[in-house]
């Protein structure tokens, strides 16, 4: 079986309170866009491994260990109260690490869908978000797959409606890495006047001098050339740019297919896509 766990953009991003515990609450907008990693999940028949799995991830990799990757985590969950044989993974990354884009979560949550189908678990929508919950705030967003306003820490989710069909997608990725501290640096938590559910609902031409990413001012000070890709793609006639959550990925809204992009952005991961 092979399934195609895809990312998600952040459509505005506020950071409205500091909670007790040191965390942020937080409020978005998590929106699926068709980028895909690619998970291919097989029982093994033969000579079983001592950690009772295999994995083999190529494409984008960050490295680390077996037991770190969210595949194999969501893998020990279901099989920790599942009667579930010995798997073997294999993982393309193709959705950037350290983006924005949730693809490991979105990996987790699509490895738990991918067992409840092969092996007849019978779990409902809320039983499988109730166990990628336990493996990330947003990886609970893949399994339904639909817009949603997210608030608390980004694990909370309302229905929205919000449709881009037909809008298309440019999304860039620069080789740099933005660490949490970088992008909370200089954020001083507020709630906004006006709710970005209601911003929402505005034409997406007004949402250039609306719709706000906090993480923009300090991710942009520290790495200007971040900035300078959200700069570009409104010089090449986005709708709408921002980066997508602590990024480093930024992306554009255009009406129609931009022409001459891998020549604009030479040495980034580019990608264009029609948004649905």
């Amino acid at each position: 079986m092979i399934y195609y766990p895809n990312a998600k953009i952040n459509i505005g991003l506020n950071v409205v309170a500091k909670r007790p515990d040191g965390y942020h609450d937080l409020e978005t907008v998590f929106y699926p866009i068709n980028l895909q990693d690619a998970i291919e999940m097989n029982v093994i028949e033969d000579d079983i491994p001592m950690s009772g799995y295999r994995l083999k991830v190529t494409g984008n990799t960050l490295g680390g260990t077996p037991e770190d990757n969210l595949v194999i985590k969501a893998y020990k969950l279901l099989k920790s109260d599942y009667d579930i044989p010995d798997l073997s993974f294999n993982v393309f990354k193709h959705i950037p690490t350290g983006a924005g884009l949730g693809g490991g979560s979105a990996d987790a949550a699509f490895t738990i869908k991918a067992i409840n189908d092969k092996f007849n678990l019978g779990l409902t929508d809320a039983d499988m978000e109730k166990y990628a919950s336990i493996l990330g705030a947003d990886c609970p967003f893949f399994i339904k797959n639909r817009p949603v306003m997210a608030t608390g820490i980004g694990n909370v989710f309302h229905p929205i409606k919000l449709s881009l069909a037909g809008k298309v997608l440019l999304l860039i990725k620069p080789d740099i890495y933005v660490s949490t501290a970088d992008a909370y640096r200089n954020v001083t938590p507020k709630r906004p006047k006006e709710s970005l559910s209601k911003l929402l609902t505005k034409p997406i031409e007004t949402w250039k001098d609306t719709v706000k990413n906090d993480f923009e001012d300090s991710v942009f000070c520290k790495y200007p050339e971040i900035a300078a890709i959200k700069d570009k793609l409104y010089d090449m006639g986005a709708l709408y740019a921002a980066m997508s959550g602590s990024g480093s990925s930024v992306f554009g809204i255009f009406n129609e297919t931009v022409e001459y992009v891998d020549e604009t952005f030479a040495g980034y991961f580019c990608r264009q896509r029609e948004l649905e």
